[in-house]
């Protein structure tokens, strides 16, 4: 299974609309991969807190149109990383696309873990309730976002559901990069699956971002990082390893709690 992980840096100078555009020809460059993965908000920038407002869509918003359209042109299953999500009700989230090779939304998560502690997401979005899982021809992804990777039970509970692949966009500051590849790879080891985490580069209102898209194995080996700025890291990997790895250390089977 082949995996491309976009890197997309965030510039303030750029707008949404030719990000937009920027990033579609990008998606549509990857023709030949199995899974496209981009990062999170790459629209606004993820800490760019005061555009969440004013460049929320809808669900099925100019984003939703362009990534669906974009996958169907390359024919790739395409985790569009997330966007602004203005819901019918006026409430904001931050809400994972996922679309199939023919452009069909194939799910949508809405952020359960919002970051900020009291300000920023944390008070501006809504929190996402439901676990989410794709089943690919090759695998089972379990989707999640950024600061949800500070949170081992909500990987547990895609692993219940059937992940054997797990998904991360992020928006990661560079302050905090040692936890990015940290955590990473600590949810690869645990739940003895595929994680594949895509973070952004630039600068997000002020905040310099961590870059370092990873791809992680079962057993925690590093099979692919990125650097800091903007590029696509593409890995090829065995996505049989999660259940080889799970019948030669059943460790899974031994769960108490």
């Amino acid at each position: 299974m082949r995996a491309s992980l976009i890197q997309i840096a965030v510039d303030e100078g750029e707008s949404v609309e030719s990000r937009r555009r920027r990033v579609a020809a990008s998606v549509r460059d990857q023709a030949g991969a199995d899974l496209v993965v981009l990062p999170e908000l790459w629209t606004t920038g993820a800490f760019a807190y005061e555009e969440f407002g004013r460049e929320a869509e809808s669900l099925e918003g100019p984003t939703y149109e362009a990534m669906a359209k974009a996958a169907s042109d390359a024919g790739v299953w395409l985790h569009a990383g997330s966007i602004p999500e203005r819901d019918p009700d006026g409430s904001l989230y931050n809400t994972s696309l996922v679309f199939s090779p023919s452009g069909d939304l194939a799910a949508a998560y809405r952020k359960i873990h919002r970051f900020g502690f009291d300000k920023g997401e944390a008070v501006l979005m809504g929190a996402g309730r439901e676990l989410v899982t794709v089943r690919l021809p090759e695998t089972v992804v379990g989707v999640a976002t950024c600061y949800d990777l500070r949170f081992p039970e909500l990987f547990r509970g895609l692993v219940d559901a059937g992940a054997e692949t797990l998904v991360v966009p992020a928006g990661w500051p560079e302050r905090r990069r040692g936890h990015w590849t940290l955590l990473a790879q600590a949810r690869a080891v645990e739940n003895q699956a595929f994680v594949l985490a895509c973070g952004t580069a630039g600068t997000h209102a002020g905040v310099p971002q961590a870059g370092h898209s990873i791809v992680v194995d079962p057993w925690g080996e590093v099979l692919a990082e990125a650097g800091a700025d903007e590029e696509i890291l593409t890995v090829d990997f065995d996505p049989g390893k999660v259940a080889t790895t799970r019948e030669q250390f059943p460790a899974l089977k031994d769960r108490v709690l």
